[in-house]
């Protein structure tokens, strides 16, 4: 009966989960907000200044220059604009979705302030006299477009009139200015770079008693609602100076984001086929958890109101690949108690408890790294930070609890007792139990390879390619993007294909000629260009206008001042550091010195390899590629935690070590018996960023190249690098002492089996 009941739970689990999935999986994607790299949209960097001399910038100040700038987006009815203030006297915007880019512009950064002056230029009234907010779009008498205002105070407006009426003719106007203190006029583009428009300069008879003032002039319909608006925000209190911005074009968001949830959908079914080929059992739950997973991720992202980027979407599938890995630690222990002959009940129990302890470190380091990455990331970086801070939590609930529970209720249920095909071995690999063998005695895929013999030839071998590496890096240097190298970088987007020489007549026919074209896409329909001076918002304009004319679609355009990618700069290599640093000093902590410093060899020899491929490939380096080298830094150390954690368990099943070559003999285990796990591992992750770089977006091609040369780089230094670096450590230390011994006192986490 308890058998048929644990059935029963788990098909009522299955049911339960997929009824609230089919219920709420639509409004939740619907509440999904899209970065602008998804919609189109732009984003920019304000660097607060002072407006007149002698003026404090403080932090109040700054705070209320956010608040006039939020007023004015809301002018242009973006629903959700992301306004934050960086590093006390910078102001980021961004406003995704927005759909005349220049006007926004425009309309962030004018400087308007109504005046109000007689014949002889006097000051009479200005913005400061004008009531908040009731500026209005109105018509006039005759239907003409107008602005109404009210003032504050009746009495003296009566009074700057009065003293007008009594004035001759044609001296008895008030003359009305607008005054555009930074920026350029917006509303006609004949007088784009006058500082002071005229608007109006009505005669005054007699002395107007009343709050209630229109302003006429040659308006459009547009112009009078863009005034109002402006008005109604007020003057902003300082000068802002644009350090940074970039702009995308709808096209290309909505492009970028169809191909990349088609390259997502590909990678994650692969992971889907391969558990469920391989596992069997065990793989089903995992396709269960790991749908869980992603439906659990979306759920969270949109409760704290996230928004999802390109690199967002990325994080997320890397995180399925990633998650996948909690699955397979679990399955693969289970497979080993299975094979030395336990029941499926017992294997279950043991290999769970096992895998625990390296997938809890292994998510611990991961997590460091991804928290390191949202401090000094920017933007989308930060977004691609949250995701996958969001997915390693997530990932450790569905795949050690989620996973156990479902798992659990089929072995207690005891339809699979003694059945090991469920689980992909086969009867011909079990050994009796009676036999008494352990798991440390289990035969592998791998058993040819000594791994500890041939680790010289290792070391020689990345000591050439990192000598070479050096020796391209100095010759070639790094290809960098704007990111590090500040300039202006153009994405054009057309329908057909392009060539340099067709892009270059092009930019020239502008007025913008440029010798740094890179062509891309798939059918060649994007234009790269670089350019390395930071072009101003004007230009950009110009330029946006021009290429939409000629190729239909809006180009997307960023730039990056000189301040901005020497920061960028400094920020990546502090971010590189503490991140190791964190994870060098949790590795020694949790195990020991050695095998902190053995990682950490293994971490710089990953991230150093990824930066000699991209000097050679020439392929770009941004500030993505900083997300990919910490990415790579957390799986690299989580595969070389995994190994190292083995290693430990089977020390303390030895006992003692006395000589070296006892000690070879536990790592070649160790290694052979997790080598399984990180292939499969890693094959998941490839999965998924073999499927970005063949079918995801253009803008993050690099990114996924550097995962994918991660990767593999991160796999070998665990197996080759890392462990081969402990055990020569680690023979000093017999050789001094004679022996090996395990401590009684400290204990891994979550058992009671003491360490070494």
């Amino acid at each position: 009966m308890k058998k048929r009941s644990r059935i029963v739970a788990f098909l009522l689990v299955l049911v339960l989960f997929g009824s609230l999935v089919g219920v709420s999986i639509k409004p939740i994607i619907k509440d999904v907000r899209l970065g602008l790299d998804l919609q189109g949209g732009f984003e920019v960097l304000y660097e607060v200044q002072p407006l007149k001399e002698g003026q404090q910038i403080t932090e109040s100040v700054v705070v209320d220059t956010s608040g006039a700038l939020r007023n004015r987006v809301d002018v242009l009815g973006v629903s959700e604009p992301v306004i934050t203030v960086e590093s006390n006297n910078r102001i980021r915007v961004q406003l995704a979705g927005v759909e005349d880019q220049e006007e926004a512009r425009e309309l962030l950064s004018t400087q308007a302030n109504l005046t109000f002056r007689d014949a002889d230029d006097n000051l009479l009234l200005d913005g400061t006299d004008l009531k908040e907010g009731k500026a209005k779009a109105n018509f006039g008498q005759y239907g003409d477009p107008v602005v109404t205002l009210e003032m504050k105070d009746p009495d003296k407006f009566g009074k700057v009139t009065s003293e007008i009426a009594k004035k001759p003719k044609p001296e008895n106007v008030m003359v009305i200015w607008m005054d555009f203190v930074e920026g350029v006029d917006s509303f006609k583009e004949e007088v784009m770079k006058e500082k002071t428009k005229f608007i109006s300069a009505p005669s005054v008879r007699q002395t107007i008693n009343s709050s209630n003032v229109e302003i006429s002039g040659s308006f459009t319909v547009e112009e009078t609602k863009k005034l109002a608006g402006i008005l109604n925000a007020g003057a902003l209190p300082v000068h802002l100076e644009e350090i940074y911005s970039t702009s995308v074009g709808a096209q290309f968001g909505a492009q970028a984001l169809d191909k990349t949830i088609l390259a997502g959908i590909i990678g994650i079914s692969l992971i889907f086929i391969f558990m469920l080929f391989y596992y069997r059992i065990p793989g089903i739950v995992a396709v269960i958890t790991l749908s869980i997973y992603i439906y659990l991720i979306l759920v969270v992202f949109t409760g704290i109101n996230g928004v999802l980027t390109l690199p967002g979407i990325a994080a997320l599938m890397l995180g399925v690949g990633m998650a996948v890995d909690a699955n397979i630690l679990t399955y693969e222990r289970i497979r080993e108690e299975l094979r030395v002959g336990k029941s499926v009940k017992s294997a279950f129990t043991t290999g769970a408890k096992s895998a625990f302890t390296a997938i809890l470190d292994a998510n611990i380091t991961t997590l460091l790294a991804a928290v390191v990455l949202f401090i000094f990331g920017t933007s989308s970086v930060k977004g691609f930070a949250t995701m996958l801070i969001i997915s390693i939590m997530v990932s450790f609930l569905t795949a050690v609890w989620g996973s156990r529970l479902l798992l659990g209720l089929l072995v207690q249920s005891g339809v699979l007792d003694g059945k090991t095909g469920l689980f992909g071995i086969s009867k011909k690999r079990v050994h009796p139990i009676e036999e008494g063998v352990d798991t440390l005695d289990l035969t592998t895929k791998f058993d040819r390879f000594d791994f500890v013999k041939t680790r010289k030839m290792f070391y020689v071998l990345s000591i050439v390619l990192i000598i070479a590496g050096i020796i391209v890096l100095g010759i070639f240097k790094l290809n960098l993007g704007i990111d590090f190298a500040g300039g202006t970088r153009v994405e054009i987007l057309s329908d057909t294909p392009l060539t340099t020489e067709e892009l270059s007549n092009t930019l020239e026919e502008i007025g913008h000629p440029a010798t740094d074209i890179v062509i891309s896409g798939d059918t060649n329909n994007i234009g790269v260009v670089r350019y390395k001076e930071e072009f101003k918002q004007e230009t950009v304009n110009k330029i946006k206008r021009d290429l939409m004319a000629q190729y239909g679609a809006d180009p997307n355009i960023s730039t990056v001042s000189d301040t901005v990618g020497k920061e960028l700069v400094k920020n990546a290599f502090y971010a590189l550091l503490y991140a190791a640093l964190g994870i060098v000093v949790y590795v020694a902590f949790r195990f020991e010195w050695r095998m902190g410093v053995a990682s950490i060899v293994g971490l710089i020899h990953d991230a150093f390899f990824m930066v000699a491929v991209f000097s050679i490939s020439r392929l770009e380096v941004d500030i993505t590629f900083i997300a990919a080298v910490l990415t790579i830094v957390g799986y690299s150390i989580n595969d070389t935690i995994v190994t190292f954690d083995r290693i430990r368990e089977n020390l303390h099943k030895v006992g003692k070590i006395k000589d070296a070559n006892e000690l070879a003999v536990i790592v070649n285990k160790s290694l052979r018996q997790t080598l399984s796990r990180s292939v499969n591992t890693v094959l998941t992750v490839i999965f998924v960023v073999v499927a970005l770089i063949a079918l995801g977006a253009e803008a993050i091609r690099p990114f996924s190249i550097a995962l994918l040369i991660g990767l593999l780089a991160g796999t070998y230094s665990s197996i080759f690098i890392s462990a081969q670096i402990w055990f020569d450590l680690k023979k000093k230390e017999l050789q001094k002492t004679g022996t090996i011994k395990v401590d009684k006192e400290k204990k891994k986490w979550g058992s009671d089996e003491p360490v070494v």
